[in-house]
């Protein structure tokens, strides 16, 4: 039976599975752990910060050089998977720039409901517009980013007053597929609530720049997802535009934010700089 887009149950599951999509996902996420352990080894000083009562609410602070802009990363995993502590090693790229980096925890599908996820990525943001000056961070230049589902929490907080600039990294922008593919056995998505979470079908009233960025060797209906809302958003007169980094797939654009060369590193220091 079709589902959405030509595509059955089993090419729909297919076309939003990253990590079988990369052959070498596995290693590439183990690299990402030793080396985030390495960074939290070298600067251990404002880990597991609390923004909030629960298990994961929690925040890890790496500081620059000087006091300077602050960058809030929200970690991928598609809202059920994964850790702040595996993405550490991102901190390196924006730190050589002069950008503080901090990186927020929040609590898994199904033990919370994805709009219980995007209250507490607004929490942790509201905690750190409070905080981040404590230890270096410019509360009046703050950027939001996220991978994967970090790009779709990115998209909805994007309106928090703190936030002057964003950058989502292979995002979600319509939850439709998710509700209908493997995804939604713990998110328990209905098609109510998946059109009121979508960025895609609720764009922001604030006119923040936000850039969309995916890797040319990423599943094709993750390439569309930012494409589609990258084209929203410019219908809507919104700030911003789409970044195609040739070559990268889901797992390996990371790179480009962990290298100060790197494009995304880059893209944060053009927005720290706006």
């Amino acid at each position: 039976m079709i589902l959405y887009r030509g595509m059955d149950r089993a090419a729909l599951d297919a076309a939003y599975d990253n990590s079988a999509a990369v052959a070498d996902s596995a290693a590439l996420l183990a690299d990402f752990d030793a080396r985030s352990a390495q960074l939290r080894a070298a600067q251990p000083g404002h880990l597991d910060l609390r923004y909030g009562s629960a298990e994961r609410n929690r925040i890890d602070y790496f500081a620059a050089a000087a006091p300077g802009p602050l960058l809030v990363f929200i970690h991928g995993g598609y809202w059920q998977m994964r850790r702040k502590e595996t993405f550490s090693f991102l901190a390196a790229g924006p730190l050589a720039h002069g950008i503080h980096v901090a990186l927020i925890g929040y609590t898994l599908a199904p033990e919370k409901p994805l709009a219980g996820i995007a209250g507490e990525v607004r929490d942790a943001i509201r905690w750190l517009a409070q905080h981040a000056a404590d230890f270096g961070g410019d509360p009046q230049r703050m950027l939001l980013s996220g991978w994967s589902a970090g790009g779709h929490l990115t998209a909805l907080a994007l309106d928090e007053p703190a936030i002057k600039g964003g950058l989502a990294i292979s995002g979600i922008f319509d939850l439709e597929p998710v509700r209908l593919n493997y995804l939604n056995a713990k998110l328990g998505l209905d098609a109510a609530e998946a059109r009121r979470l979508s960025p895609l079908f609720n764009p922001p009233a604030c006119a923040v720049p936000l850039i969309l960025a995916c890797g040319g060797g990423e599943l094709p209906e993750l390439q569309r997802q930012s494409a589609s809302y990258a084209a929203a958003r410019a219908q809507s007169g919104l700030p911003g535009r789409l970044v195609q980094l040739p070559g990268f797939n889901h797992f390996s654009i990371l790179e480009q934010m962990a290298h100060p060369q790197g494009r995304l590193a880059l893209l944060l220091r053009e927005l720290a700089e706006a």
